[in-house]
């Protein structure tokens, strides 16, 4: 069926032709996109007329009117429609027996209405009060009535508009922001609102209002086709969900790409992100010229007069080599030769970064048509550029991100094509991977000071995630892709290595530290066989810190820091000439041989909580107390069987959620007798305050003597106050790390965090006749991720069939 014959049923029809007409006009799988929301249009109009003409026959001095997206022909299956009914005032009466006639068919059909009824003059007036008011209008269309009426409305608001400008745009400019800073930015959330988002639909619109101001314009090249996917991107939301919504939900995004005909979520998510990310640039070149237009208005009057009338004069500052700043961007020199000199992007680049200065758009876009390719390798210039680059600090984002849009960092870099917008669905990730990388880069530049090869650190820091576009382990991916890049961009062969065993290893540190028991010789010298030099391991943990820091707040913590900061310290001898063999053991802290040697003494366990606080990294910025990490829970408990199910049980029935964990045998002093199990763990409560520590050691006492069933009362809590459903999580992964330790097996734990996980764990193990030797847990967002040292009744580490055996039955344990 054409769209005439779906408008002539719906004229023919009335509201219930329209209603079997949009719902044929939406459910045909041969229309999508732009064309879909025309014809949706076109047949609203259609209907809207009708119900007009039949309202009012006769009457004259009224139209009907599309305002906001309606306006623009561009509605969407749950899309709103924004109408004005216009009027001259001469029968107020009569207008509003048309406005019932119109309005009570649409909400009939349960459609979404944003209805008004004005004069030319009251629409002029609130648009002057009411700035969205304002930016509806400007997309004023005709639908039916007095045609003249709706033209000297829309020729009037945009005089007015056009007028009003110099006020009206920083007004918005401050809106959008104000929006960002509450939605966050489209390009890197996973559940992003494809309207609200900074880069998403309003901003697509605030452009186009500012283009219709006639002070300045955005970017033409890509922005409409990037507006349209993310148009096409809400109307499949729409069919999928059957509502009017705009945030692009985890569990709906399969279904999103599959209506829209992609491969899966990620391939949405790439596309969303895309045209995020040009929306984003064109709002910053834009609000950019906007600025600078108003600034030259307000000053070129005062210049005039000192200049008795003559034009001023734009200074041109030299920054470097063919590179200028001028009206506070960077720009190239009027002698600057592109097409002879490859290095001048990266010097361009790296020279707005040391500035902190923006790249001018007309400069970026000069670079990406006329520059010729570097030599392989780079000569010695382009490699120093591009480390000055990565090292200017927080200014490098938004320089890289100008080479970017114009395809000028994968002209560089070809490998950067494939992490550029890819989504990392993790909830410790903030970015994108391409951003993280940057974000990366700008955290290591704060620690070029602490290393002797600064260049070789961002290097890094730019390179440790670009496996993460290959399959298979990123590390391993990356260390090949790194390898590559290195020696394309001018690196010698043993730096080459250096770079290439960073990518690798980037993990290595954070992953040992949280997750392996440091007391065992065995973890330090796999460590340093791994990292090799002195040199790589004071690169490493600069490395390790710029990754963490740039990954999310849960990523990284002064506990975090401090255990990476041990295990470095521990490599570091050995890599000195240490034995490796030798247990390097840290001597317990006053308080904890106080409790071990109590515990000892009334063989019960014996607790202590205290506030744990991480200093507030720069006062200047956050002044005020410590930020709170949670509450140390200190446990000493005699040696017995059971400890770790039953202290992880009783932190769950009292509602604390465990952040860290460390369990280990604790050396006692000499003269006292005994064997005591340490428990030091990071807890906070899940809502509410804190349990008292007399209550919590009087049911760990209760749970070590079999008298409190934890598991009965768990139980009970879940099915009085069942968990809501939300995304599916992926299943739980147990593995054994097969050569981390001589004297233990080490059992490692992937799973969901949820109230009672350590609990469940810990019991399995018991029931597997296993003993724990050390546990190491930690949270990484909803993530947990915890590593067992376990040994068989003898204390020797279990044999290669049991322990696998032992995993897996765990893992059953926790699908279950």
């Amino acid at each position: 069926m054409t769209s005439t014959d779906v408008r002539d049923e719906a004229e023919d029809s009335g509201p219930s032709g329209y209603a079997a007409a949009r719902l044929r006009l939406l459910t045909e799988g041969a229309r999508s996109g732009p064309p879909r929301r025309t014809a949706l249009a076109e047949l609203t109009d259609d209907w809207l007329s009708g119900l007009f003409d039949a309202g009012a026959p006769g009457l004259r001095g009224v139209s009907l009117v599309a305002v906001g997206g309606y306006g623009r022909g561009e509605l969407s299956p749950r899309s709103d429609l924004d109408l004005l009914l216009l009027h001259d005032g001469s029968d107020s009466d009569a207008v509003a027996s048309l406005a019932d006639r119109i309005w009570y068919p649409v909400w009939d059909l349960g459609l979404a209405l944003d209805h008004s009824v004005r004069t030319p003059a009251e629409a002029r007036k609130t648009a002057g009060e009411d700035l969205k008011v304002q930016l509806g209008l400007l997309d004023a269309r005709h639908i039916a009535g007095d045609l003249g009426l709706t033209a000297g409305l829309r020729t009037a608001v945009l005089a007015d508009w056009r007028n009003q400008a110099p006020k009206r745009l920083p007004e918005l400019q401050e809106l959008c922001l104000e929006r960002a800073e509450r939605q966050g930015e489209l390009q890197y959330l996973l559940e992003p609102d494809l309207k609200e988002a900074r880069g998403g639909l309003r901003d697509a619109t605030a452009l186009r209002a500012v283009a219709a101001s006639w002070l300045a314009d955005a970017p033409r090249e890509g922005l409409d086709d990037a507006r349209r996917r993310l148009l096409d991107v809400r109307d499949a939301l729409h069919l999928t969900t059957g509502r009017a919504t705009d945030r692009l939900a985890l569990q709906e995004q399969d279904q999103v790409a599959a209506e829209l005909g992609l491969l899966d979520a990620d391939t949405l998510l790439r596309q969303v992100y895309e045209a995020a990310r040009v929306i984003s640039y064109a709002s910053d070149v834009t609000w950019r010229e906007v600025g600078r237009v108003l600034r030259s208005r307000a000053v070129r009057p005062r210049l005039r007069a000192m200049l008795g009338g003559g034009k001023p004069v734009t200074e041109r500052s030299p920054l470097a080599e063919g590179v200028v700043e001028q009206d506070g961007e960077v720009v190239l020199a009027r002698a600057a030769r592109p097409e002879r000199d490859p290095v001048l992007p990266l010097r361009a680049a790296a020279a707005a970064a040391q500035a902190g200065l923006p790249l001018s758009l007309h400069a970026v876009r000069r670079l990406a048509a006329t520059t010729r390719a570097l030599p392989t390798p780079w000569p010695a210039e382009a490699r120093e550029q591009l480390v000055t680059l990565l090292g200017s600090g927080a200014p490098t984002i938004d320089v890289w991100e100008a080479l970017e849009a114009e395809g000028l960092i994968t002209r560089l870099l070809p490998d950067w094509e494939r992490v550029r917008c890819r989504p990392q669905r993790n909830a410790v990730h903030i970015w994108t991977v391409d951003r993280h990388l940057i974000e990366t880069a700008v955290r290591a530049s704060e620690f070029t000071r602490r290393v002797h090869r600064p260049d070789l650190l961002l290097v890094a820091a730019l390179l440790h995630d670009i496996g993460k576009g290959w399959p298979g382990d990123h590390s391993v991916a990356g260390e090949i892709i790194a390898r590559d890049v290195a020696a394309r961009i001018g690196f010698d062969r043993e730096d080459v290595t250096v770079l290439s065993a960073l990518v690798r290893h980037h993990l290595l540190l954070v992953d040992t530290a949280t997750r392996r028991d440091l007391e065992d010789p065995e973890t330090v010298r796999t460590v340093a066989e791994a990292v090799g030099t002195q040199s790589t391991l004071e690169l490493l943990h600069a490395l390790t810190e710029a990754d963490a820091l740039a990954t999310g707040p849960a990523a990284w913590s002064s506990w975090r820091g401090s255990l990476v900061a041990d295990l470095v310290k521990r490599v570091a001898a050995v890599l000195a000439g240490d034995e490796p063999d030798e247990p390097l053991t840290a001597a317990p802290t006053a308080e904890q041989e106080r409790l071990a040697i109590e515990a000892v003494a009334t063989g019960s366990p014996v607790l202590s909580l205290r506030a744990q606080t991480e200093p507030v990294p720069d006062e200047t910025e956050t002044p005020g107390e410590p930020e709170p990490l949670g509450v140390e829970l200190l446990i000493a408990v005699p040696d017995q069987p059971g400890v770790l199910p039953a202290v992880a049980g009783v932190l769950a029935m009292h509602r604390l959620t465990v952040r860290q964990a460390e369990l280990s045998a604790l050396d006692l002093p000499d003269g006292v007798e005994g064997a005591v199990l340490l428990l030091n763990w990071r807890v906070a409560a899940e809502y509410g305050s804190l349990p008292q520590a007399a209550r919590l050691r009087a049911d760990l006492v209760r749970a070590l003597d079999g008298s409190l069933d934890i598991a009965g009362r768990l139980a009970e809590r879940d099915a009085a106050y069942p968990r809501r459903r939300g995304v599916l999580a992926p299943p739980p992964r147990v593995t054994v790390a097969s050569a981390a330790s001589r004297l233990a097996t080490v059992i490692e734990v992937r799973a969901q965090d949820a109230p009672g996980l350590l609990f469940r764990i810990g019991r399995a193990l018991e029931d597997a006749s296993v003993r724990v030797r050390s546990a190491h847990v930690s949270t990484l967002g909803a993530n947990a991720v915890d590593a067992f040292y376990v040994t068989g009744p003898e204390g020797a580490p279990l044999p290669g069939e049991e322990a696998t055996s032992v995993a897996r039955k765990l893992e059953e344990t926790l699908r279950s």
